[in-house]
């Protein structure tokens, strides 16, 4: 195993272009914590520091990824968890938490502080959840290796706001989000999900029999219809008008085709049901849009 990396820690402060990045990385840093010693250190400003007895809550945003040892990570509303080496939890800003190594064995925390509108609205939307706050085999989901990109960013960080390390960051809580993704298309339904964007992209203006493509997919139509809704925020005959509507914006956008050409190429039965459909989905009819589109020009 190879060695862990020298202890440091860092605190980025608040730049007025970071605001329009809509993220930013604040704090970051790495801390090999050995056995039978106090926790945690004490070198953290005030506002990260805290006592076990009391707990922390924090304004932004943490990922606290465990690469050696093991120990127990608490959050407001659950019961204590354990935690070893290749799991990761999350703390989220206003949540009350606490969490220490085992002083058995120490550990080694890799970590790093998120703030910003795009960190907040990835909260908003449960796309980030309390409720699912720690993640076993973060390891293997690579999460260490989007730490160690930020890590070597950090160490050597631009004057100002650093884009490349906010984006790194970021990365990070994409990574955290696809391992559980990962995990999800491991099920029968999923697979079926996947398969079925799949084939709707790829026969486009063929006709949809949903009920049929479940039956070929292997999985009842009930369950079929409502993973895929809970994958993509679509029904399945949704998300075909939504991929066709998309198709068409860029018909409409790139050549003069007629309206009735544009049906006919994405499987509408006629301009009047693809004008029905666009303006439903965009507000204005179809015309309209390409006039407004060519205003810009």
């Amino acid at each position: 195993m190879p060695a862990a990396p020298p202890d440091y820690f860092r605190y980025f402060p608040h730049s007025r272009e970071a605001v329009s990045w809509g993220v930013a990385v604040t704090a970051v840093g790495y801390t090999h914590i050995r056995p039978h010693t106090p926790y945690p250190p004490g070198r953290h400003p005030k506002g990260h520091h805290f006592e076990w007895s009391r707990g922390r809550v924090l304004e932004a945003l943490q990922v606290v990824l465990i690469t050696a040892g093991r120990g127990e990570f608490e959050q407001r509303g659950s019961r204590p968890q354990r935690v070893e080496a290749g799991d990761a939890f999350m703390l989220f800003p206003g949540f009350w938490h606490r969490y220490r190594p085992d002083p058995a064995t120490g550990w080694d925390e890799s970590w790093v502080e998120l703030a910003g509108d795009a960190v907040d609205r990835l909260c908003q939307k449960k796309i980030l959840s309390p409720g699912t706050p720690v993640l076993r085999g973060a390891v293997d989901a690579g999460l260490d290796a989007r730490l160690e990109a930020v890590h070597a960013r950090a160490r050597e960080p631009l004057p100002g706001f650093d884009a490349e390390l906010a984006v790194q960051g970021l990365a990070v809580l994409a990574a955290w989000k696809q391992a559980g993704l990962v995990r999800q298309r491991k099920t029968r339904l999923a697979r079926a999900v996947a398969a079925a964007e799949r084939h709707f992209a790829e026969h486009l203006a063929e006709p949809v029999n949903i009920a049929l493509l479940a039956r070929q997919l292997g999985v009842a139509y009930s369950h079929f219809r409502a993973a895929f809704k809970a994958h993509t925020g679509y029904a399945p005959w949704q998300y075909v008008v939504h991929l066709r509507l998309a198709q068409a914006r860029r018909q409409l956008a790139a050549s003069d085709a007629t309206l009735d050409e544009v049906a006919g190429r994405l499987g509408f039965s006629s301009a009047f049901h693809l004008s029905a459909a666009f303006k439903r989905a965009c507000g204005v009819s179809p015309a309209a849009w390409r006039r407004r589109l060519g205003a810009r020009k």
